[in-house]
Formats: C-alpha cells, sequence, structure tokens
C-alpha cells in the first residue's frame, strides 16, 4: 500500500545559493558571502571566541557568556534555520596559510510575526571591524528581506552602538531613541 504525504507538511526550502557571491573588504582581503549552513556550526564556534564582551554586549545587550553563545543547541537552530522565516548570511575567509575556513562577520534577518515585517542585525569578529562588512552584511540583508517581500526592516541597538547607527542611517534607515531611552530603534520601508 503507498504512502500519501500529508498535506500540512511544506516542502524544505533548498540552500538559496543565489545569496553567494565574493566580495573585497578595505584591507584588500576577498570574502564569500553566503547563507548559513549545518556544517558551519563548528566554524561558528570560533566565531564566538573572537568577539569581544564589548562587542557582544553592544549585539545582545546583556553580557552573553562564550558557553551559552556557543551551545550546540543554540547554534544548531541558527545553521539550521528555516530560510523562510530567517536568513542568516556569513561573511567567510580561507586562510591562505593553514586552509581553514573562518567566518568574520554574520548578518540576520529574521522575519516578525506581526505584519510583514522583519528584524535585521548584524555582528562582527573584533578583529574585521572598520573593513566595511557591518555595512556590506546589513546591506545584503536588505536585499533578501526586498526578496522575501518584506515591508519593512526594523534593528534596535544599544545608543552607545555609534557604528551600527551610522552603517544604517548610510543605508537609508530612519533612527529614533527607544520607549525607554534605553534603546535606538532604526526602520527603513522597502
Amino acid at each position: 500500500m503507498g504512502h500519501s504525504p500529508n498535506p500540512k507538511q511544506t516542502p524544505v526550502r533548498p540552500y538559496p545559493s543565489k545569496y553567494v557571491a565574493l566580495w573585497t573588504m578595505k584591507d584588500g582581503n576577498q570574502v564569500t558571502i553566503r547563507p548559513i549552513r549545518p556544517e558551519d556550526e563548528p566554524v561558528m564556534v570560533k566565531f564566538h571566541e573572537t568577539l569581544s564582551d564589548r562587542s557582544v554586549y553592544l549585539r545582545y545587550f546583556y553580557s552573553f557568556s562564550l558557553r551559552r553563545r556557543v551551545a550546540h543547541e543554540r547554534l544548531l537552530r541558527i545553521c539550521l534555520g528555516d530560510y523562510d522565516r530567517e536568513m542568516v548570511l556569513v561573511a567567510e575567509r580561507t586562510d591562505p596559510q593553514s586552509g581553514e575556513r573562518r567566518i568574520l562577520a554574520i548578518g540576520r534577518m529574521s522575519k516578525l510575526d506581526a505584519g510583514n515585517e522583519a528584524e535585521i542585525a548584524v555582528l562582527v569578529s573584533d578583529q574585521y571591524q572598520k573593513l566595511g562588512l557591518g555595512y556590506e552584511l546589513l546591506r545584503r540583508v536588505i536585499e533578501v528581506a526586498r526578496d522575501e517581500k518584506i515591508s519593512r526592516v526594523c534593528a534596535e541597538m544599544l545608543p552607545d552602538n555609534i557604528a551600527m547607527q551610522v552603517i544604517t542611517k548610510r543605508l537609508g534607515f530612519g533612527v529614533q531613541a527607544g520607549e525607554e531611552l534605553t534603546s535606538v530603534r532604526a526602520f527603513l520601508d522597502l
């Protein structure tokens, strides 16, 4: 007897290879910007090891221990994400001497449940900040949001995250103080 497919199951979206591209940082080194893959988990652990406490605080709004950031369950959710709900792009470089892959930065677009909006965020390894990676990843995440027919993207950041505020303004976001004045919100209608 044949097995009929469950009509409630939706097919798994294939790897979105159209978002894979080479890009050159301000220092002349090339990186591959691409959607994250399940096999990136060990490389993501190494990425989180490169982050200073300040970078972590500016991204997550609190001290988030390395142990918790690299927990298997957490990284599995990120690396094995649902491309229909969330798109995570990484900037990856292969070390020319060792051949080791390194993730230098990560950008994320997460669709929100309410309306046709998405939240975006970026995190760059301390060693690779000020090389244009944050701007480029955020720009590409916005393009993904446009492709996904998102009408508005938003980002929330701490008031002292000046770099992110500058990047969002350069990309055309409106920036305003949050309700409690403990955060800054940036919005871009697409």
